[in-house]
């Protein structure tokens, strides 16, 4: 598990593409690869890989096909910067809301507003995902827990101060770039029990 606190920031050193298989080198800051087991899981921009090999502050993943076509990890390339969460311990401080590193879908930036000392991303949604997002509620960015702000047809947006900037790679982000998305567990959990009881939720206008 997750908390979608994001922890860093993690540069792809190479890819490897094979036939239904991706691996990646990821160069890590040096005080984020401490105790770091082979096996151990850790969030790439929000989905779940497990550690395979590490030489230094290097770390090796291996995505399979599954992985590469519901993600945008398929499109990450040498020089890349991508978000970091190493797995939740018992008694970690939950600061964001707990994440299974398990991507729904991938949302696109559709707009992105840059009022002073903040920055306001709109992101475009499958539509059959949006029943599961509300004003107000959680969903996870690239691994980054948010708080959604206003909701309109397959659209919503989230507005970030300069520190969530600083730790992730939100800054770099343009128009048209693809992001992975988790939905909040206990909101879908909600949304489909009651869609089973009968009280679907009206779309959006």
């Amino acid at each position: 598990m997750f908390t979608g606190i994001v922890q860093g920031q993690a540069h792809v050193v190479s890819v490897d593409q094979k036939p239904g298989l991706a691996t990646y080198v990821l160069e890590f800051p040096a005080d984020q690869v401490e105790a770091v087991a082979i096996g151990a899981s850790v969030s790439i921009n929000g989905t779940c890989l497990t550690v395979t090999r590490q030489a230094g502050n290097r770390l090796w993943f291996d995505a399979m096909q599954e992985t590469l076509t519901l993600t945008t990890l398929d499109s990450l390339k040498a020089g890349d910067r991508i978000n970091f969460e190493r797995a939740a311990r018992i008694g970690d401080e939950i600061g964001g809301h707990l994440l299974s590193g398990h991507v729904h879908t991938v949302a696109e930036v559709s707009r992105i507003e840059a009022p002073e000392n903040n920055r306001t991303l709109y992101f475009r949604v499958p539509p059959q995902w949006m029943k599961y997002i509300f004003a107000k509620g959680y969903i996870a960015i690239n691994g980054a827990s948010l708080t959604i702000g206003e909701v309109e047809g397959d659209t919503f947006n989230v507005h970030l101060i300069p520190e969530t900037l600083r730790v992730t790679t939100f800054g770099d982000l343009t128009v048209g770039d693809n992001v992975n998305i988790e939905i909040d567990s206990q909101t879908q959990t909600i949304v489909d029990t009651l869609a089973r009881l009968g009280y679907d939720r009206p779309p959006s206008v």
